[in-house]
């Protein structure tokens, strides 16, 4: 038989999906549903490896959910705002419009080169004024249910440019494009209310149990609950300083009290104080990221005021005014104690200010700090009336001394910080709002949303060209018809993807959601995405649900029932003598080592890092697809590694899924004709055998698929086809094999499946075709349960038939998580199998 037709063949079946609307969601209503959705792209221009990926992953679900009977809705969108688009408008003077659609044009079309399974009637881009539209409806939703606000912010200002930056395009505090010295200034911002939510968000983190443990702690932390006391410090001379502290056991151990440079106080003494005004300057240049707050140099400015200890009214504490104090955080100010905080140890030891130990390790009667700090629980020394006792009970004797002198009192606070909003870009949604110098702000009127971004965007000079465009800043005031200027600012563009998942609920709607579109589908089963969105963007999506919940769009409060993480895709790298990156495609490997192409070269070969343009390691999925086919890169990124870990990208990987698409094709095509076979009511050893086989195949890829082990459902696969190869079982065993087969791969190589199913006489589409059902008899049937070690260490067990192949075996042992992690990304030197008993991994 001819080799398997990747691209004739990927070409048809793609062809035939789209004329029979095998994908269009909402054609089962009586079904269950079941809504899966990988994250939406942002609009670069050209798929990569990551997104491959990402979009197989889900695929596969969709697919396979689909084949089980489930009213599938799978689609897709783009999240096309943003700051790429008006980079090339600068640079290359084109409208990021036209840059934007041309490039959803570019992905579209490499998306669909992929077979998914996609609903492609519900497709939108953020920057479509149809959703846009709703988005303002939205915003003016929140507005009126007291969830926006307008208030002053800092913001890093370019003053070369006269625009606003990100906090990732500062760099060592100057403009990422301009080099100047950057500014943090106080402009008017809009806001969401978010921190109306906390608490909330937080308990919500328990119903999540789809969620990985990881994201969850990771918002936990940015939510940052801390119970605490809020109380204050008079100022020796008169005035006072409110502190809030999550430790005020360790009172007694005070050596400073710091305020932010942005404290009122700090403002107020600035004025009078020519160096401190320098020092407050110097502290804005690091701009507003709290990261690069956090992590800067501790320094400090002792401002001369002194402290008096709440506790003690003989002793006082200097005040500075310090780098690393947030004002958004507390009161914007604190006590240091050193000995048990390593930012306060920091910065006394550059001050030489005392460090005095007040809690020591339970049986431990001092403790002597050098360069770290003790933060680990104890009991209190050094501390007069509260020796002896252990932190938390030290807390509150300190707390109940406090509130009972007047001077503050318990609370509870929280890091997470409400969402500025406000973007002085002009590729944005418009913020829906109407400066008029006498009815002040006022919003829109909904009859004239939206409010368009002009059709021509100038980006000539500085600043937002919205700005300077008067068509749309002047217009009239919605409430006394006077003259009056539109708001300028666009939206984050994080609003427009936290609420776009229910928006493709009914993409047709008039109003931004259909309730009952969005009773059907939502919350969406499974949401997959990089680790990286962990915080930002789904924090912000679980915060807009239940602000729709408060609007009275739905009655949900999480948008995400489950959520996964897929790990990155990684290449080896390559550099050249003098260290300049060489791409894959010009690399030549010869004798193992690797050179120039069509030079003597020799090339530094690099570690394996995730695929990036800077490293030069990027390998294009198109040239990928043209070479072996979707079904072949489709079937790599699910094989051998646990999907929510790294893979490397290799070629001999690729070569080695391609030798495998070619033995399926082999086993089917080369198959005599099976069309008529029936199934004798005496079936001979070798044919129950295979049915065996078939049916254990069968639950194993099913239950694998169920739980997202994609690799290990891959495996099964494998040792599936290596029965049949083996088998010398009669017609009607080998037709079932072979189409239970076909069924399996179906989800990860679509188009494969669907020739293969036609070459078999089978009527239909694959992706039409129910799922296959185990026998329970036939599963049940001679399984053995052998023990997996690594280095003589037991790391799991498996459920094999009895008599599995060696090889097979090896397979599904390295197939195990706790096996994968066990080995750290080495490759075994030895693979020792007991048959039947023991597979014994040596590394």
């Amino acid at each position: 038989m001819a080799r398997y037709n990747a691209k004739e063949s990927e070409m048809r079946w793609q062809a035939a999906w789209e004329a029979a609307d095998v994908f269009a969601a909402g054609r089962i209503p009586d079904a269950p549903k079941y809504y899966v959705l990988e994250m939406f792209p942002y609009p670069s221009g050209r798929i990569h490896m990551g997104h491959v990926r990402n979009y197989t992953m889900g695929d596969v679900i969709a697919r396979f959910r689909r084949a089980q009977g489930y009213d599938v809705l799978h689609p897709m969108g783009w999240d096309a705002f943003g700051l790429p688009a008006e980079n090339a408008a600068r640079e290359k003077g084109v409208n990021p419009r036209d840059w934007t659609y041309q490039n959803i044009a570019a992905m579209r079309a490499q998306l669909k080169q992929m077979g998914l399974s996609i609903d492609w009637s519900r497709e939108f881009a953020t920057c479509d004024p149809e959703y846009y539209k709703h988005q303002q409806h939205l915003f003016l939703d929140l507005y009126e249910a007291g969830l926006v606000y307008r208030a002053e912010a800092d913001v890093n200002w370019d003053p070369v440019d006269g625009t606003v930056l990100a906090n990732e395009q500062v760099i060592d505090g100057r403009g990422w494009r301009s080099g100047a010295l950057v500014e943090r200034r106080k402009l008017s911002q809009w806001f969401f209310r978010i921190t109306d939510f906390a608490e909330d968000l937080l308990s919500g983190l328990e119903s999540l149990e789809r969620w990985p443990e990881k994201v969850r702690i990771m918002q936990r932390n940015w939510i940052g609950r801390s119970a605490g006391l809020r109380f204050r410090f008079a100022l020796a001379g008169g005035g006072e300083v409110e502190v809030f502290s999550t430790r005020p056991d360790t009172l007694f151990g005070a050596s400073f009290v710091a305020l932010s440079p942005d404290h009122p106080l700090t403002a107020e003494l600035a004025l009078k104080d020519p160096a401190l005004a320098t020092f407050v300057a110097e502290c804005r240049r690091l701009g507003t990221a709290e990261e690069a707050i956090e992590t800067a140099e501790k320094r400090g400015f002792d401002t001369g005021l002194r402290a008096i200890h709440p506790l003690d009214p003989e002793w006082s504490l200097p005040v500075y005014v310090a780098n690393f104090v947030l004002m958004g955080y507390g009161t914007g100010a604190i006590f240091g104690c050193p000995a048990h905080d390593q930012r306060d140890l920091d910065f006394a030891r550059k001050y030489e200010l005392p460090v005095l130990p007040v809690v020591a390790p339970e049986g431990v009667a001092s403790v002597q700090i050098d360069t770290e700090a003790y933060v680990g629980p104890g009991r209190l020394i050094n501390s007069r009336f509260l020796n002896g006792l252990d932190v938390d009970t030290a807390k509150d004797k300190v707390a109940s001394l406090i509130e009972g002198a007047g001077k503050g009192s318990r609370t509870i606070n929280y890091r997470l910080r409400d969402w500025l909003v406000s973007r002085q870009r002009p590729w944005g949604c418009p913020i829906p709002m109407i400066k008029c110098p006498s009815c002040g702000i006022v919003p829109e009127r909904r009859e004239n949303l939206p409010v368009r971004l002009p059709q021509e965007l100038t980006f000539k000079g500085a600043g937002n060209p919205l700005d300077s465009d008067p068509d749309f800043k002047i217009t009239r005031c919605p409430k006394c018809g006077g003259p009056a200027e539109r708001e300028t600012d666009t939206c984050d563009t994080f609003v427009d993807s936290s609420w776009y998942f229910a928006r493709f609920a009914d993409v047709d709607a008039d109003t931004p959601l259909n309730r009952s579109a969005i009773a059907r589908w939502l919350p969406v089963d499974q949401y997959i995405g990089g680790i990286e969105h962990a915080i930002l963007h789904l924090l912000y999506s679980r915060f807009f649900t239940r602000a729709l919940h408060k609007c009275g769009y739905t009655d949900l409060d999480e948008p995400f029932a489950g959520l996964f993480t897929q790990g990155m895709v990684c290449h080896e790298t390559y550099k050249t003598a003098d260290g300049a990156w060489v791409e894959p495609a010009d690399v030549e490997k010869r004798d193992g080592k690797a050179f120039l192409k069509g030079t003597s070269q020799a090339l530094a070969l690099g570690p394996s890092e995730k695929m990036s343009k800077s490293k030069k390691n990027v390998i294009a999925p198109e040239v990928i697809i043209d070479l072996f086919g979707a079904d072949t890169i489709r079937w790599f990124m699910l094989s051998d590694t646990p999907p929510e870990r790294d893979i490397e990208w290799t070629e001999e990987g690729a070569e080695g899924c391609w030798r495998f698409v070619q033995r399926i094709w082999r086993l089917v095509s080369e198959a005599e004709d099976l069309s008529d076979a029936a199934m004798p009511v005496h079936a001979a050893d070798t044919d129950l055998a295979l049915r065996r086989a078939t049916h254990r195949a069968i639950a194993a890829v099913t239950e694998d698929l169920e739980a997202l082990r994609f690799n290990r459902a891959v495996a099964q696969v494998y040792t599936l086809a290596n029965e049949i190869s083996a088998s010398k079982a009669g017609a009607a065993a080998r037709l079932e094999a072979l189409r239970s087969l076909v069924l399996l791969i179906g989800p990860m190589m679509p188009h494969l499946a669907e020739e293969c199913w036609q070459h078999l006489g089978q009527s239909g589409l694959v992706a039409k075709t129910p799922w296959p059902k185990a026998d329970p008899e036939l599963v049940r049937a001679t399984e053995v349960t052998l023990a997996v070690q690594v280095n003589g260490k037991l790391r799991g067990t498996l459920e094999l038939a009895k008599g599995t192949a060696k090889e097979d075996a090896q397979r599904a042992a390295l197939a195990l998580d706790s096996v994968q992690r066990a080995l750290e990304g080495r490759a075994p030197k030895k693979i020792i199998v007991v048959p039947d008993r023991i597979v014994n991994i040596v590394v």
